[in-house]
């Protein structure tokens, strides 16, 4: 069995990290054997170099070795893309079509991005996983294969299977052995070796003079977070290799390659869960405005039903001061005409008079009728979130002259999903 020394030099890999030399001994480690392997970290770490050492060191090196990235076939096509298709399955199968899982028997598949797969696509590969069978598209015969599948993805997984864009059964038949490449920004030692590499080799390629990094450079380069990893870091150095007549570069100029290179990299202080008013898109704020409609009317119809129910009306103003004031502002005086400054005042009904008073109470009969009113307030319906969305879904359909797809765009939603709510609002 290679060492990790001898892989780094055979596949041409810069470093020393810990976390680096780790993920390596268990490539190595996991390679003679059969089980699946899922390869885990950022996008531009170089994931693609750990199922090539998995494959080079198996029993199976001299079969077939192939790389589909997940991510960049079109849904409707990766089925039959990665299981086949039979002659006629879909319009423009005009011949049989082998896919990868049967073009790659006895060898290996690596799955990059295997967090893009649709769900449907997601129980197939799950059947394969279980027990190497499989269906072409469109056929119903059953098809054996023996290849093994390892995976790499940049995705948080359990934040997919949480949301249900990834099934949890699937990830943990993927996820035997677990191999995560570090960041670029936890390997700060590695930085600058890998920075003088690609300088060499583009100044070999280019056939330029190797730029270098003067002190003040390289404190940059490491403190800099590297969002995009090793992949931004090689292009970095290829656009200074290629663009700066001067082959030592200070940090100045090297700041200019580097977007927000003066950014702070502490990290925001964020609570749990989702903060209040931090909202997806504007109907998700249309929402918010209408509950918060919603609990101000039942304020209003609280305090009118008070004011009806009980005779005294300045004990309702005195006990509903708090309510009062968010309804109306908190704006409230006397307007008297000695006083050249008139401001506003809140003007309840006055009480009335049950005893002692010439002015006789209100019948039976309009008394019924007043609480009757005061019922009708308490029990209105209040809004229904259903009605403003079929209200919304008519007024932007109209707006677009019946086009789904622009009226979909402008509401924030797919196509597919507004054309299941027109089926279910029957519009």
């Amino acid at each position: 069995m290679e060492n990790v020394q001898a892989i780094k030099q055979r596949f041409e890999l810069i470093g020393n990290d810990v976390k680096l030399n780790r993920a390596l001994e268990k490539a190595i480690q996991v390679a003679p054997t059969d089980i699946s392997v899922l390869v885990t970290g950022e996008s531009g770490v170089g994931k693609e170099a750990i199922p090539k050492i998995i494959h080079s060191l198996s029993h199976r090196k001299h079969a077939k070795y192939i790389a589909v990235n997940c991510g960049a076939i079109p849904e409707g096509t990766i089925d039959s893309e990665l299981f086949g298709h039979e002659k006629g399955a879909f319009t423009g199968a005009t011949q049989t079509r082998r896919g990868y899982f049967e073009v790659a028997d006895g060898g290996t598949i690596f799955l990059d991005e295997v967090g893009e797969l649709p769900l449907t696509t997601q129980v197939r590969l799950l059947r394969v996983l279980e027990n190497g069978e499989f269906l072409k598209v469109g056929s119903s015969q059953v098809q054996k294969t023996n290849v093994r599948i390892v995976a790499a993805t940049n995705l948080d997984m359990f934040e997919a299977i949480k949301r249900g864009k990834f099934r949890e059964d699937l990830y943990y038949r993927l996820s035997t052995i677990e191999i995560n490449l570090p960041p670029l920004r936890d390997r700060r030692d590695d930085i600058h070796l890998l920075f003088r590499k690609f300088a060499s080799d583009f100044g070999q390629k280019y056939k330029m003079p190797t730029i270098r990094l003067e002190n003040d450079g390289i404190r940059l380069l490491l403190n800099y977070r590297w969002p995009g990893n090793i992949r931004q870091l090689r292009n970095i150095a290829e656009q200074i290799s290629v663009l700066e007549e001067k082959r030592i570069v200070s940090a100045a100029t090297l700041s200019t390659y580097l977007p927000n290179a003066n950014a702070t990299n502490l990290p925001a202080v964020v609570g749990p869960g989702k903060r209040e008013g931090d909202f997806s898109n504007e109907r998700e704020i249309l929402y918010k405005v209408l509950f918060d409609m919603k609990s101000d009317l039942n304020d209003l119809k609280k305090l009118t039903l008070e004011l009806l129910k009980n005779n005294d009306s300045q004990k309702v103003q005195e006990e509903n001061q708090g309510l009062i004031r968010k309804i109306y502002g908190g704006k409230q005086t006397d307007v008297s005409s000695d006083d050249s400054h008139a401001t506003e005042v809140l003007h309840l009904p006055e009480p009335i008079e049950q005893s002692g008073s010439s002015i006789p109470s209100a019948a039976p009969a309009q008394q019924e009728d007043r609480y009757s009113f005061a019922e009708e307030i308490e029990e209105e319906e209040t809004l229904s979130l259903q009605e403003k969305e079929i209200e919304l879904i008519k007024k932007s359909l109209e707006r677009n002259n019946g086009k789904r797809k622009a009226a979909a765009a402008e509401l924030g939603i797919s196509e597919r999903t507004l054309y299941r709510k027109i089926k279910q609002y029957d519009l």
